[in-house]
């Protein structure tokens, strides 16, 4: 349990993030937390690397809708303050930080707070021994490195523990994770780490981070981008989407256009995909320019449109045609519809609900 989010166990695999702000501006910090919220985010990691950010984070944790992971790279009594302020989570290698009695000062912070432990190996800052052994990061050396640091909680009887192997380069991160599931019992964290920019880093994750939940491996996810943390959740999400692992929210199925389309099928999805961010409840929505594969695709939908002729566009609701709607009138049109198929599904899943209490 990470707070009151189960991970592992058969718990629906969650999606985090990571603040970028100064976790000692603590307006910006929970600022930005909440646009994460407003995505779906299930886990928040704020970084911790001082005394002015720990002091910081009561306040957050008070205010963070969603767990909060405190990230503490080094310093031990970072980990202490942490756990003290209500982090439902610490972020640390346990044998980087000093001696064994300063292990055991986190371990007993850790079980009177009821803090979770997420030991974190990164091929970017391997122990220096394990790189003089294998000479370079490899999936030997990060299991390696993660069987140590496991093995320092197991020692003081601490179990609730999840743990990442990640690597920038998603073949070394893929095999290594794969590896690790063979030999351990707990809750993966999958991420392939410094992943790049929006399009390039999401590539990268959903290669890395998709083949391995394909393969069944991993219980959370973060998606590593340059860019805003809302944008990270959005891939996360959309990569369980593709996977059939957890649907959340409006699955477009969208044709990349072409001189066919009855209206501008590109500008059309940006507007829909943009206007639907505050639906959570799982539908489909095609969205095809003309007449080839749009009413094979809107049959297999929850609400469907294609383009036809003279600006006039048929809609599909539940795979069966329905009504034309202007060009002028469409996209409002059919974000009244999913706000409305949204609100059915919700009030019929209430009712089944109330029905089986």
């Amino acid at each position: 349990m990470v707070g009151n989010v189960p991970v592992g166990g058969g718990a629906p695999v969650t999606v985090q993030t990571m603040t970028n702000t100064p976790t000692d501006n603590v307006g910006a910090t929970i600022d930005q937390i909440r646009r994460c919220e407003d995505v779906g985010v299930d886990l928040i990691r704020v970084s911790c690397p001082d005394v002015e950010s720990t002091a910081a984070l009561p306040q957050i944790v008070r205010a963070s809708n969603v767990p909060i992971i405190a990230d503490i790279h080094f310093h031990y009594k970072r980990a202490l303050e942490a756990a003290d302020a209500g982090a439902a989570c610490l972020r640390i290698n346990p044998g980087n930080i000093g001696s064994a009695s300063r292990v055991a000062e986190v371990v007993r912070a850790a079980k009177a707070n009821g803090c979770a432990i997420r030991i974190g190996v990164n091929g970017g800052s391997l122990e220096k021994h394990l790189l003089e052994k294998y000479g370079e990061p490899c999936p030997d050396a990060l299991v390696e490195s993660a069987m140590d640091h496991i093995k320092l909680l197991q020692d003081h009887d601490f179990h609730e523990y999840k743990v990442a192997v990640k690597a920038s380069d998603f073949f070394l991160a893929v095999a290594a994770y794969q590896q690790l599931a063979s030999v351990v019992d707990c809750p993966l964290h999958l991420g392939i780490t410094e992943a790049g920019g929006f399009v390039g880093g999401t590539v990268k994750s959903s290669i890395g981070i998709g083949s391995l939940l394909w393969f069944g491996i991993g219980d959370t996810i973060r998606v590593s981008l340059s860019a805003e943390p809302e944008d990270e959740v959005r891939v996360g999400f959309e990569i369980l989407k593709a996977l059939g692992i957890r649907n959340r929210g409006v699955r477009v199925v969208s044709c990349p256009s072409c001189a066919r389309q009855g209206f501008d099928v590109i500008r059309t999805v940006q507007a829909l995909e943009e206007r639907l961010q505050h639906i959570r409840t799982p539908m489909s929505l095609s969205v095809l320019g003309c007449v080839v594969n749009g009413p094979g695709e809107a049959r297999e939908t929850d609400i469907g449109i294609t383009g036809g002729g003279n600006g006039r566009h048929m809609v599909y609701l539940s795979g069966v045609t329905d009504h034309h709607v202007q060009d002028a009138d469409m996209i409002d049109h059919i974000v009244k519809l999913v706000e409305a198929k949204a609100a059915e599904i919700e009030a019929h899943d209430a009712a089944a609900k109330l029905a089986a209490e």
